[in-house]
């Protein structure tokens, strides 16, 4: 095990076309089982999160607790942000580099293309190769990326974190 950090960055998974707004749509059946299927994969990669960022859009949220229940990470702290709804991968960025030093393990749950950009900007290009590959055909609903962080949160900056998981969860 490294004592480095590590951060997930989740696109939330499948959703429903419509909703009453944009915010409210929630997860179909086959994103809940998507979400499911990538929290076992945290678990079983030893990815328990301390710290879970999560966009306040129903499916994002939603897409969290799949992925939670199905982990079982009762113990994460989760920071449903609303600013993280629309937000670029900048302010994504500004809100990681705010985290806490001693978070080892954190996850983003939220949208596209954020969150794509923020793996491309903070990948260094010495990553694992089908990882990355994985991450270059497109980062589909209920996809994550994990990247390894060998510097403070704070220090957060381009291609300063590698690459070295990429899954999309299953439903």
């Amino acid at each position: 095990m490294t004592d480095r950090r590590r951060l997930v960055v989740m696109r939330h998974a499948k959703a429903e076309s419509f909703g009453t707004t944009d915010q409210d749509r929630a997860l179909t059946d086959r994103g809940v089982l998507a979400a499911a299927d990538a929290g076992r994969r945290l678990r079983d990669q030893g990815l328990a999160p301390e710290v879970a960022l999560v966009s306040s859009a129903a499916r994002a949220f939603e897409t969290w607790n799949a992925v939670r229940d199905a982990a079982g990470f009762a113990d994460t702290e989760l920071r449903l942000d609303p600013t993280l709804f629309n937000a670029g991968f900048e302010r994504v960025l500004e809100t990681l580099q705010t985290l806490p030093e001693d978070s080892r393990t954190v996850v983003f749950v939220g949208h596209n293309p954020t969150a794509s950009y923020l793996c491309h900007f903070l990948d260094d290009g010495h990553g694992d190769p089908e990882a990355v590959a994985g991450l270059l055909q497109g980062f589909p609903p209920g996809a994550f990326a994990v990247l390894e962080v060998p510097l403070p949160w704070g220090d957060l900056a381009a291609e300063t974190c590698r690459v070295v998981g990429f899954h999309v969860g299953q439903g």
